[in-house]
């Protein structure tokens, strides 16, 4: 086992990742934009070609696309091939920070700037962890229509037997002015990862989720809590979504219900949580909108 020092200094040597990027493209195709219409319970039919999508939509394109070969024991591409080699074998979306000034097109071609923005290495309550900041300023058109800030947070791996940490639970805010309830039934929860093609196992594999990173459950995907939370919230809102700021406080786990809740919008902002079952807080979002 390596000493903290050791550790931060592992994650010193991959400072010469900061900076590199690589870009994905997506032709937006109808296909495509009316599986995840089908996946969110809007008519598929609906979608024609030349048709503006959500704004939001932008996160449920543009994957990354690994040979199975490079696919790693927990789904994900193995280190290196995307991302960096990052000496934690647990990832999960930690939170985002978004700007938004327009909307994909269907059948439109538009690129993703995949930049490596920090790697950054942190010794808390809970062990080793480091995070990794992406960057994702998506272009179509010849503009910059979204810049994403994503977090992804690395950790060790729990001992065999023991359960995965987290953080005391805090109870979710009692003001909300609307609540939705949501099953986070395994069918959406597979249907999103197949739009957004990700094979992390901790979604799909119970016995890999339970038995290799000690969750009790299979684990709710954190892009597809934020993928709800904000359809809620356009539900209700007034204006055009020019950005978002999201963080994930507590996992939810795959065949529980979700409660997505938010205050009235007001001077142009709305805030938004997702409490679980039991009423402690999941996840928070800040939302902003133009006239």
């Amino acid at each position: 086992m390596t000493t903290d020092a050791e550790f931060e200094a592992a994650i010193a040597a991959l400072q010469d990742w900061v900076g590199r990027e690589r870009i994905v493209e997506d032709e937006i195709g109808l296909s495509s934009a009316r599986r995840m219409a089908g996946m969110l319970d809007i008519d598929p039919a609906s979608l024609k070609q030349g048709d503006e999508l959500p704004p939001h939509w932008f996160t449920m394109f543009f994957p990354d696309i690994a040979q199975q070969r490079d696919i790693g024991p927990d789904g994900h591409p193995n280190k290196g091939v995307f991302l960096p080699p990052i000496p934690l074998p647990r990832r999960m979306g930690a939170g985002r920070r978004v700007k938004i000034d327009g909307a994909l097109r269907i059948g439109e071609p538009a690129i993703k700037r995949a930049i490596v923005a920090q790697v950054a290495p942190k010794i808390g309550r809970t062990g080793r962890m480091a995070v990794l900041t992406m960057r994702h300023v998506i272009e179509t058109r010849g503009q910059v229509i979204a810049v994403d800030e994503f977090d992804a947070l690395y950790r060790e791996a729990p001992k065999p037997g023991q359960a995965s940490p987290s953080s005391p639970p805090q109870p979710a805010p009692g003001n909300a002015a609307f609540a939705d309830r949501v099953l986070l039934s395994s069918p959406l929860v597979f249907r999103y990862s197949s739009v957004t093609w990700n094979a992390h196992r901790i979604h799909y594999d119970a016995d890999y989720a339970r038995d290799e990173e000690g969750y009790p459950a299979t684990v709710q995907n954190g892009g597809l809590t934020m993928q709800l939370m904000l359809d809620a919230a356009l539900k209700r809102a007034t204006g055009r979504l020019s950005g978002f700021t999201a963080r994930l406080a507590r996992p939810l786990w795959v065949g529980d219900t979700v409660t997505l809740c938010g205050a009235a919008q007001a001077d142009g902002k709305m805030e938004c949580w997702a409490a679980d079952k039991d009423g402690h807080l999941c996840a928070t979002m800040s939302l902003e909108f133009a006239a």
